[in-house]
């Protein structure tokens, strides 16, 4: 793919609270580093520098640590408004920053545009996860703040019409752009071998899980639902990631006598070895604001069954054409459409062509541009 070059040597930069191991983080980070490949000057931000991505931050990314410190919210609002003083740059691109510290940090002297990158289903978000009480801040706070952003991003058409829903912003001024994760990379890493003994030769076949261990993932119905397969036939469930919600994990597998077939190994730099060589990937979140991991199974020729939460994996599926859609927390559906999986030829190859959909340049390209958008009309 021919990728377009920068026609000006303007900065960009992208400021995220850190490079932990999420999906939001990979996503961004690809960002950054495929407009530097383009020849842009891109500075990733950080609140705090520290994650699991930072040993993929190439040197042609320049890393800015704020050092920010309790309390966050308002030491890296601080901190951000002194970086943003000394190096305005033309176009700042904020993730994971719903109460919006970009735009407290940005002096009104200052020629930076603000674009919010809407990475997860906000109101899923507030309503279930953060309080009665600071869900309903928050949605306030987004109400008021994101109308003021230069540009709004959304990683999916369903998180864009929540944001609509959330602020009143007419649906045509937020730009859907899916995030860029399926890389070369991916590709080549999918093909490295597994020292396990679940992949050898004659084993049963693997279930993989992905994703932090948090209740947004609801690990739990997976388990649930791989405890009445293995009713059924043998098979083996492996869910890699890391989180609050492993000792509660741990005891449902105890309850259900699963010991000897569900592994939760942790966090690995390397899930697509895992990937291209599963016999089925399963996604039980109950909502998303894009659904990385999906588009990195296509990539990888994974079969998928998928939760149609609220939103991007029925995007990415195509509404079903390359993978199972089921209802969000539904164990009964999920472990029929896991069987059924399991006994039904799939063409990976097709399902690698349809992941090209979410491609690194692919994606970047549109976020080129819309910078070339901003810049000319500022």
């Amino acid at each position: 793919m021919t990728v377009k070059q920068p026609t000006s040597k303007s900065l960009i930069s992208v400021f995220l609270p850190t490079l932990a191991g999420g999906g939001a983080e990979r996503a961004m980070l690809y960002l950054a580093i495929g407009l530097a490949e383009r020849g842009w000057r891109v500075d990733l931000v950080l609140a705090e520098v520290r994650g699991e991505y930072l040993a993929l931050v190439p040197p042609d990314v320049r890393l800015i640590d704020l050092r920010a410190k309790f309390p966050l919210i308002v030491s890296k609002t601080i901190a951000l408004r002194r970086y943003l003083q000394k190096e305005q740059p033309a176009i700042l691109f904020s993730a994971l920053d719903i109460l919006s510290s970009a735009y407290w940090a940005c002096p009104k002297n200052v020629p930076t545009q603000i674009v919010m990158c809407v990475q997860t289903y906000l109101s899923e978000q507030f309503k279930n996860h953060q309080g009665q009480t600071f869900g309903k801040l928050r949605s306030q706070m987004v109400r008021w703040l994101y109308p003021k952003s230069d540009a709004l991003v959304a990683a999916s058409l369903g998180t864009a019409e929540d944001v609509s829903e959330l602020t009143d912003i007419p649906i045509d001024r937020i730009q859907v752009i899916y995030n860029p994760v399926v890389t070369q990379e991916v590709f080549q890493k999918s093909e490295a071998s597994i020292d396990h003994p679940w992949f050898n030769p004659g084993e049963p076949p693997v279930i993989l899980g992905i994703g932090r261990l948090v209740s947004q993932k609801d690990f739990p119905t997976l388990i649930t639902a791989f405890a009445k397969v293995r009713e059924n036939r043998p098979a083996r469930l492996m869910i890699l990631g890391e989180g609050d919600d492993r000792p509660a994990l741990e005891e449902l597998i105890q309850q259900f006598g699963l010991e000897s077939d569900v592994a939760l190994p942790g966090f690995t730099d390397n899930p697509y070895a895992y990937l291209s060589k599963v016999a089925l990937f399963v996604l039980s979140s109950r909502f998303e604001g894009f659904g990385n991991v999906v588009a990195e199974a296509l990539a990888c020729g994974a079969p998928v069954v998928s939760t149609d939460c609220p939103s991007g994996p029925a995007e990415i599926l195509d509404r079903g054409k390359y993978g199972r859609l089921i209802p969000v927390a539904d164990s009964a559906a999920m472990t029929t459409a896991i069987l059924e999986m399991l006994d039904s030829p799939v063409d990976r190859a097709a399902l690698k062509q349809r992941s090209l959909e979410f491609e690194r340049d692919r994606i970047v390209d549109q976020y080129v541009d819309l910078i070339e958008r901003l810049l000319t009309t500022r």
